[in-house]
């Protein structure tokens, strides 16, 4: 079903002028595009920047392994629980609020983490994970509306930027406590103040929603408004936002098993541990790709089912090159995967707006999508690590791996299937 931006409530401008649309006349897209790009940043600079401190953490509060993975689980955790929330909130508040809220609380838990204690250690955590969870939930419905006609291609923009983030956070987290000479706090510390920059820039679009809000609203206008606003019924048992969140769900879980084990799995071969963490970089860097072109794909095609099998083909051609040939092949598993991680996250979140024809809707295939995704992902790196302490090697984690790759294949090709929710 076809999307069209909503009518905007006029003012009235000096005579012979045309009358400017509110919302125009308060944001310029310029900075709009700024805004979005800057809480993008955000939303995974926080998660990757703790990765190399996790054995500073550890020694500081004397933790043992299981309890320093916490670190990095519990925020993927809450991500998932956080998620059905932010509908609510949305339409209770508004978009643009919330996302303000978010980013705020985003910089309030990267602060809180840092604090010397292990309850704020943790607690930090759990205040990121549901800060970021109210981010993924609410940028889709917000593309959508503001990019009707180019949801897909700008929702490769914020999916691409938040692996900068994430890419630009692992490179300086080390370089930054140097420089800072505060140790692990002082680094980790400092990424408030990239939320803080996000907020600042954020401001004219809270602005900009409170003056249209209180403008008069033509007919047509609200109509169309109520339209945006319809939500779905019944989404918890269609058979196509199962299919979507499955195939978010299980392409995360890959995804973050890697992230917690790849080095790990290389360096047990028999790889040098400095060559295995550039290799795992190199596959990050990689993904960046993936997240942007893809969904450039995604929203030329009427279905995507195509799309969504290769992506899963292509995750399992890299962890069977991973099983197969684990350092010879090492480079070119990184660079499959790379694409495949990368492109299967722009996909799931293209498809939110794609299988959406309300903003509503898109907060709420979001929220149960990104709810079971992220529930889902938190079991793999646990899960992962329990097998190779069983059974002494990672074959067996790697093959249940492929497996699911051939899940995340069936899912894709329901969830690539031209229907609207």
């Amino acid at each position: 079903m076809a999307v069209t931006r909503a009518q905007q409530p006029v003012a009235t401008t000096t005579a012979g002028s045309a009358p400017l649309p509110v919302r125009d006349r308060l944001a310029h897209p310029a900075l709009l595009l700024t805004g979005i790009v800057l809480v993008a940043l955000n939303m995974r600079a926080c998660l990757a920047a703790v990765s190399p401190m996790v054995a500073e953490i550890q020694h500081t509060f004397g933790l043992s392994a299981t309890a320093s993975g916490l670190i990095t689980t519990v925020p993927v955790l809450f991500q998932g629980i956080g998620a059905p929330l932010t509908p609510r909130l949305t339409r209770r508040f508004g978009t643009e609020r919330v996302v303000l809220g978010a980013v705020l609380v985003l910089g309030a838990g990267v602060l809180l983490r840092v604090l010397p204690s292990v309850a704020a250690l943790y607690a930090g955590c759990v205040v990121i994970g549901v800060a970021i969870a109210v981010l993924n939930v609410s940028m889709p419905g917000l593309v959508k509306r503001e990019f009707p006609g180019r949801a897909a291609a700008m929702t490769g923009v914020y999916s691409t930027t938040m692996l900068v983030g994430a890419t630009m956070a692992a490179g300086l987290s080390v370089p930054l406590e140097h420089a800072l000479g505060g140790g692990w706090q002082a680094s980790l510390g400092s990424w408030s103040v990239l939320a803080l920059v996000a907020t600042v820039a954020w401001l004219p679009q809270v602005l900009r929603a409170r003056a249209a809000g209180g403008a008069a609203v033509p007919a047509a206008s609200a109509a169309s408004a109520a339209a945006s606003a319809r939500p779905i019924e019944g989404i918890w048992r269609s058979p196509l936002a199962w299919q979507i969140s499955l195939f978010m769900g299980i392409s995360s879980l890959l995804v973050y098993t890697l992230v917690a084990w790849m080095p790990t799995i290389l360096a047990d071969h028999g790889m040098d541990r400095g060559e295995a963490g550039l290799v795992f970089a190199f596959s990050n860097l990689v993904q960046v790709a993936g997240a942007f072109l893809v969904p450039l794909f995604a929203g030329r095609m009427t279905r995507q089912r195509a799309l969504a099998v290769s992506m899963a083909a292509l995750n399992g051609l890299g962890i069977a090159v991973l099983l197969i040939a684990p350092v010879p092949g090492a480079w070119v598993s990184a660079t499959i995967l790379g694409v495949a991680q990368g492109g299967s996250l722009g996909l799931g979140l293209a498809f939110i707006v794609l299988r959406t024809d309300s903003v509503a809707g898109a907060a709420q295939l979001g929220g149960m999508s990104q709810a079971i995704g992220y529930l889902v992902a938190a079991a793999g790196p646990v899960g992962a690590g329990a097998l190779h302490q069983l059974t002494g090697d990672w074959t067996t984690p790697l093959a249940l791996m492929l497996v699911l790759a051939v899940v995340v294949a069936a899912a894709g090709w329901g969830a690539g299937r031209n229907r609207t929710l």
